[in-house]
């Protein structure tokens, strides 16, 4: 009796990332093609709508990736409206989106002038978001930020551009207004709305790497401090600040590496050097 265990859809779906000659394609590549094999699954089949997708650690496993590019994958995937993270659950295979639906996708990021038009969008979000945090917050809430804060600090002590745990302190202040929309929204978004997904902005930053980061984390945890005093105001001035300051280094970016053609004045793409000075 044959007792190999047949493959499950998964398997079969990873199984071009097995072969070592693709293996050696790393890394740059890695994202886009895990999340090329598991949507064409999804949409081509063995994935169906309302399953669930393996942990991290087995896509970690399975993929032989890290944990940071099975999670830019997963946002990818979400922003596409491919699946949905549920907090402390799982991701799942959504159903297929109608025509017309609102969506932001990885285009929308082609150019600073369409990060800055995300900005704003966020900046009229989120600032009511972060009130709404301090004014509804659990303490439960205030672990996860606590959380969030510590592994950014972390993740500046080591190699990383920290996009994770950024993201994720966005996350739980969305998550802290009780208000699940917010936080399904921001789960649509993933972090792509992180500028530093897109480009290198923290290695290119004029003042240097660390203090980029060190500046960031300050920005959070002026923000988790008015969450966790419950003032509202200060919480909203908080994150408007924050993220209006990303507006304005990606403006002033912007201004200095545009260039004038025949036509009139080109918008430099988001993977330009200029980019550098975004913060998110």
């Amino acid at each position: 009796m044959n007792s190999r265990k047949t493959p499950s859809h998964f398997e079969t779906a990873a199984a071009p990332f097995l072969d070592p000659a693709r293996r050696a394609r790393r890394p740059r590549g890695l994202v886009d093609e895990i999340v090329e094999t598991l949507a064409t699954s999804i949409r081509e089949g063995p994935l169906q709508p309302g399953d669930k997708l393996p942990t991290e650690a087995e896509i970690m496993v399975r993929f032989d990736v890290s944990r940071t590019v099975v999670r830019e994958s997963l946002s990818k995937l979400q922003a596409s409206g491919l699946v949905e993270t549920r907090h402390g659950i799982g991701t799942f295979v959504l159903p297929p989106q109608e025509v017309g639906n609102f969506k932001i996708t990885a285009e929308d990021f082609a150019t600073v002038a369409d990060v800055i038009s995300v900005l704003e969008l966020r900046i009229s979000l989120e600032t009511e978001a972060a009130g709404l945090a301090a004014q509804r917050r659990k303490p439960e809430n205030l672990i996860a930020l606590e959380a969030a804060l510590h592994a950014f600090h972390d993740s500046i002590s080591r190699d990383s551009d920290a996009v994770p745990p950024d993201f994720q302190f966005h996350m739980e202040v969305a998550r802290s207004t009780g208000n699940r929309h917010f936080a399904d929204l921001m789960t649509y978004l993933g972090t792509m709305i992180i500028p530093r997904t897109r480009v290198n902005t923290a290695h290119n930053a004029p003042e240097g790497r660390l203090n980029y980061l060190q500046r960031v984390n300050s920005e959070h945890e002026s923000i988790y401090i008015a969450i966790r005093d419950q003032d509202a105001e200060a919480a909203r001035a908080a994150m408007r600040t924050h993220l209006s300051n990303s507006r304005e280094r990606l403006r002033r970016g912007s201004n200095a590496h545009t260039t004038q053609t025949p036509g009139g004045v080109v918008d430099a793409p988001v993977t330009s050097p200029m980019a550098a000075s975004t913060l998110a």
